[in-house]
């Protein structure tokens, strides 16, 4: 892989090219602005004048309001009046599609959604329109295609655009795509007249953090002729996977990857609502919704108005470090999982993990259900009962707390019956 770069701002700096975007953008309490239906915070909750907010660029944001609707990507962008903050956006996308996944400059589009849930509905939406229009395929000739341990969205994204699911099985133990039964599930498709499928790849499952094999997934697909689009799942690992795995194929370089999901609000400490939609040039336009005429450029996102802030919220953090100072962060916490699975490996307590991300998944049966809710473990179904509980070293998880946990296991009942 490339190396990739980014350069980190001082605090000074960052402030500064905010400062210079806001005023780029139009400002409601000065300019002549008649017909948008939207204006800045409300002044008896949101004042603009407090004393922090001069080291505030995010909250300035915030109260100034705004709204970017639209793909920023595209030539024609939507809403200029806030071309200032826009153009921060447009850096975001620049920095995610090309610095991190590898993409030719300029050849991405993407905008910053409400998470990784719109971004994975964004993605089906966009193929089920490319086969529509593109082949003249009926909904009963496209499926959805996604492992049983991918995200909850890719259901609902199904349900929501009436595409059928094809769910596969995965090996119980690394929790890796069943070749077979994918191959056996989608022979079934092909023969009930199914032509298309949309293939959802995980960049780390949320409760396993597993990475599906794209390599021997595509080699499938291509070697059976299928039409197909893939979308990568990089919610979760986006942030950390590209920079712990030297050799990853889940990006742009690779001629089967068509888009990527990334959430900011995850790895990267953002606020909620900064998912990331990112897709190579062209595909977006196959949603543009004509009938928005009244949005110079129409839209082409699920959600249409979206908070500037957030842009520049990812932005700020982004560039905060820069590409050296993030590779260094998710190295720490790569490093902190590594010393979890070694101590687990000493107390001969089975888990299941890719090694280059920070989900530890252990077996049910090595500790009490009582311990696992009292450090906030998660369990992989509270409905059907518990078999795996989740770990996942996130920047708040200190040493000590680990070592506590670990330390009440080994006293356990349940612990010491294993032994």
């Amino acid at each position: 892989m490339e190396k990739m770069y980014w350069e980190r701002y001082s605090q000074k700096k960052i402030n500064q090219v905010i400062n210079e975007a806001l005023n780029k953008n139009y400002n409601y309490k000065e300019e002549a602005i008649l017909g948008i239906p939207g204006t800045y915070l409300d002044e008896l909750e949101f004042y603009d004048d407090a004393p922090f907010l001069e080291h505030a660029p995010f909250l300035r944001t915030m109260i100034a309001n705004p709204n970017h609707i639209g793909c920023h990507t595209l030539e024609k962008e939507a809403l200029g009046i806030f071309a200032g903050t826009q153009a921060i956006e447009k850096e975001v996308i620049q920095i995610c599609a090309e610095e991190i996944f590898q993409g030719e400059k300029d050849q991405q589009d993407g905008y910053v959604a409400t998470g990784g849930t719109e971004a994975n509905i964004q993605a089906m939406w966009i193929y089920r329109n490319y086969f529509q229009k593109e082949y003249g395929a009926k909904l009963d000739e496209i499926n959805l295609v996604y492992s049983e341990d991918s995200h909850y969205s890719m259901p609902k994204g199904g349900n929501l655009l009436g595409i059928k699911s094809r769910v596969i099985k995965v090996n119980s133990d690394d929790r890796s795509y069943d070749m077979s039964d994918l191959e056996n599930q989608l022979g079934e498709a092909k023969r009930e007249g199914v032509k298309h499928f949309i293939v959802i790849l995980n960049m780390s499952t949320t409760m396993f953090g597993s990475v599906d094999d794209i390599d021997a997934i595509g080699a499938y697909l291509k070697r059976e002729s299928f039409s197909f689009k893939i979308h990568l799942d990089g919610a979760f690992g986006g942030f950390i996977y590209p920079f712990t795995n030297s050799a990853s194929k889940m990006n742009f370089k690779n001629d089967l990857v068509s888009s990527i999901t990334v959430d900011g609000h995850k790895m990267l400490q953002s606020p909620y609502g900064t998912g990331i939609f990112l897709c190579r040039k062209g595909l977006i336009n196959y949603v543009q919704t004509e009938e928005a005429q009244y949005v110079p450029g129409l839209d082409t996102t699920l959600c249409g108005s979206r908070s500037g802030a957030n842009a520049v919220a990812v932005w700020q953090i982004l560039h905060r470090y820069g590409s050296e100072g993030w590779l260094a962060k998710m190295k720490g916490l790569w490093n902190t999982s590594n010393d979890l699975c070694e101590l687990l490996d000493e107390m001969k307590i089975p888990y299941t993990r890719n090694e280059h991300l920070n989900i530890i998944t252990m077996r049910s049966g090595y500790f009490s259900e009582e311990l696992a809710h009292k450090y906030e473990l998660v369990a992989d179904s509270y409905e059907k009962g518990v078999s795996w509980w989740k770990i996942v070293i996130m920047p708040h998880v200190k040493q000590r707390f680990i070592d506590d946990f670990l330390s009440e296991v080994k006293l356990d009942p349940v612990y010491l019956q294993t032994l």
